[in-house]
């Protein structure tokens, strides 16, 4: 089948397709603005310093002293994450919430190779997430300075009210949404010209039968 074919077959169906794109996306416009409820998010960074109060002296940072940072970072990004952490959020907030429902809330994972940890939560409540993540950089400073007596934990800024839902995005999905029903769409039409097995002109005919057509008989509407 050429080129020419597969066009003039998109052509002969070309309202299905375009029903079934814009079919695809408003629906997922309906699903993202009305539907699905938006979730925000909130992020803050924190330092962990490896040098406490009582040791810190001016000193050379040799590569020793950087795998020591890295690794600090990453134990304390287990902290974060801890029941005895999150135990504290809740109770300085006074949640309503599990431990469970509040740990997959968050997310925390080391800035690169800095020493600094960037700690994000996720709510439905705009207002209630911004509380969260304060609380939960706060609350990682004071227990992990009572678990290892030393003030490790360097709040840098506060978290911020966040502007605009994390998610769902409106405009990707409804992109997205419009690729997969045009796809869908074309499928369909080529399915439907494979199982049409009847002869449509006399093209068709020459190749199945492979002979000149010498006359083609007209229809004629009975009165």
């Amino acid at each position: 089948m050429e080129i020419k074919e597969y066009f003039k077959i998109l052509n002969k169906r070309k309202l299905m397709v375009i029903a079934i794109t814009l079919s695809c996306a408003l629906l997922s416009a309906v699903v993202s603005y009305f539907v699905i409820k938006p979730v925000y998010k909130s992020e803050i960074k924190v330092a962990i310093d490896a040098n406490t109060a009582s040791d810190k002296t001016e000193k050379k940072q040799d590569y020793q002293d950087v795998i020591m940072y890295q690794k600090l970072v990453k134990s304390y990004s287990k902290y974060a994450t801890s029941r005895v952490v999150i135990k504290d959020v809740i109770k300085e907030l006074n949640l309503s919430l599990t431990e469970d429902e509040l740990i997959n809330m968050i997310s925390v994972a080391p800035e690169g190779d800095t020493e600094f940890l960037a700690i994000s939560v996720k709510s439905k409540d705009k207002y209630e997430v911004s509380k969260i993540t304060d609380q939960l950089a706060l609350s990682l400073k004071n227990v992990t300075k009572k678990i290892k007596n030393a003030d490790n934990v360097q709040l840098i800024d506060a978290a911020t009210v966040p502007a605009k839902p994390d998610s769902p995005k409106p405009a990707l999905n409804i992109a997205i949404a419009f690729v997969i029903g045009l796809m869908l769409s074309v499928g369909l039409v080529f399915l439907l010209e494979y199982l049409d097995n009847t002869v449509k002109d006399e093209e068709e005919l020459k190749k199945i039968l492979g002979c000149s057509v010498l006359g083609v008989i007209p229809v004629f509407e009975e009165k």
